[in-house]
């Protein structure tokens, strides 16, 4: 079948965000008096929990800090705010390889999508920052943020973009750099390429489609991409 649509998580896949995502939390709980600090080895391990709400309530119950869900709710605003101003500041860039596919995939008619548990404005901050427009410009669809219940590895964020594209999993293809994210995208029975990010590349990737450093030698529109095991079933 003929590939119809491209879906890409962003934080970790389209850029290496986390370390200011990172950075931006640490300045929200120092601006809310919080005596929080979250090292790069603390950050990992957090990671493995999807959404940043999520993260927040789960820090709380190591620590034994008390936050209402209202309070989680502003601090993670603050948070938020924090990171799109870095963002605007023009301290991001693509990872490499991601704007030759989306121009490619444009080109020949092929739709793109966002699957991310990050909230829309982060979304937003990236476009802007990078391309110097909405991400509705970029992007046929975006589901984003708390759009569903259940966060990756949960497949729903990625379902949800299949409905709104209007295709079937067979005619897609995710990319990831997560062992959740790869969980999410298998569970809507996508095929998925994964780059591992700097705070992902000791995860387990076993039943992606791909695993590469990049996609600089990525070729999506190839029977035979680069990198691809010889064993895989080639893109149409």
């Amino acid at each position: 079948m003929k590939l119809r649509a491209l879906i890409f998580d962003v934080d970790g896949t389209l850029a290496e965000t986390e370390e200011l995502h990172r950075a931006a939390f640490n300045m929200a709980f120092r601006e809310a008096g919080l005596h929080w600090d979250w090292s790069e080895g603390i950050y990992h391990r957090l990671l493995k929990i999807t959404g940043g709400k999520e993260r927040i309530a789960a820090w709380c119950a190591e620590t034994g800090d008390f936050l209402s869900s209202a309070d989680i709710a502003t601090l993670h605003a603050n948070k938020t705010a924090a990171y799109t101003g870095m963002m605007a500041a023009g301290q991001i860039t693509l990872r490499p390889g991601v704007d030759r596919i989306l121009g490619e995939a444009r080109a020949r008619g092929v739709m793109l999508a966002i699957a991310t548990t990050t909230s829309g404005a982060n979304v937003e901050a990236l476009a802007r920052a990078v391309w110097g427009c909405t991400a509705r410009e970029v992007f046929d669809v975006i589901a984003a943020g708390d759009e569903v219940a259940a966060k990756k590895p949960a497949p729903d964020i990625y379902r949800r973009a299949l409905v709104r594209l209007g295709v079937s999993p067979a005619v897609a293809l995710a990319f990831e750099d997560s062992r959740n994210g790869l969980v999410a995208a298998l569970g809507a029975g996508l095929r998925t390429v994964v780059t591992p990010s700097v705070y992902t590349a000791a995860e387990d990737f076993a039943g992606a489609w791909a695993v590469l450093p990049d996609l600089a030698g990525f070729h999506a529109f190839s029977a035979t991409p680069t990198g691809i095991d010889q064993g895989m079933a080639p893109l149409s």
